[in-house]
């Protein structure tokens, strides 16, 4: 079972690949590294905005399962903040 851990920096105009497709279901740990109030990562589809997505408030962790071959981009709210990535995926 492959484990994949990352920190990303995001950007707050350009959407980001964090999570990479896979052909099997995967389970993915997203954590929004700051602990800044007002300060959000943004997750969505390669065409997201930061109008059109969902948010992950300061210091808080969500867990997602994605389908085989779905992707997750992210950006931020502001500009240059990290999200810790842990994508745990299943052998094939």
């Amino acid at each position: 079972m492959p484990i994949i851990t990352s920190a990303v920096t995001l950007s707050n105009t350009t959407a980001t690949q964090i999570v990479g497709g896979d052909n099997m279901p995967h389970e993915v740990t997203l954590h929004n590294m700051t602990k800044s109030s007002n300060e959000y990562v943004h997750i969505g589809p390669a065409n997201m905005t930061l109008a059109n997505s969902i948010h992950i408030d300061p210091g808080q962790t969500i867990q997602l399962t994605l389908r085989p071959n779905d992707v997750l981009y992210a950006m931020s709210d502001p500009n240059g903040l990290d999200v810790g990535v842990l994508d745990i995926q299943k052998d094939d």
